[in-house]
């Protein structure tokens, strides 16, 4: 991957330095939390909700779905996005695993 040098971390910090991506914009934030409180949508739908275009949401949407924490279903002229379930534990297992590492000695700066 050439700049990032991404070859020289282990796959699981690559992994989920891929994942954590998903929440780097808080357009993705907020797609995330729509899925998560209507187990679906479609663009439209967040076209509706969010202050974005449909181009932008769209973009948002494959970014998504190209690091694998979205699948889409294609129904018709449209596609129906929800979380990957099998992504989704993951993901949530390789943050509590990364932040319940850090325990607190008080002797930190």
């Amino acid at each position: 991957m050439g700049v990032t040098k991404s070859e020289l971390f282990q796959d699981s910090q690559n992994k989920l330095a891929l994942i954590a991506k998903a929440f780097d914009h808080p357009a993705r934030v907020a797609i995330i939390e729509y899925l998560l409180d209507h187990q679906t949508c479609i663009c439209t739908d967040l076209v509706s909700v969010l202050p974005l275009s449909q181009t932008t949401i769209t973009q948002h949407l494959r970014e998504l779905k190209q690091i694998g924490i979205i699948k889409g279903e294609i129904e018709g002229p449209r596609v129906n996005y929800c979380i990957d379930e099998k992504v989704w534990e993951e993901a949530r297992d390789m943050f509590i695993n990364l932040f319940s590492r850090y325990v607190p000695d008080n002797k930190c700066c």
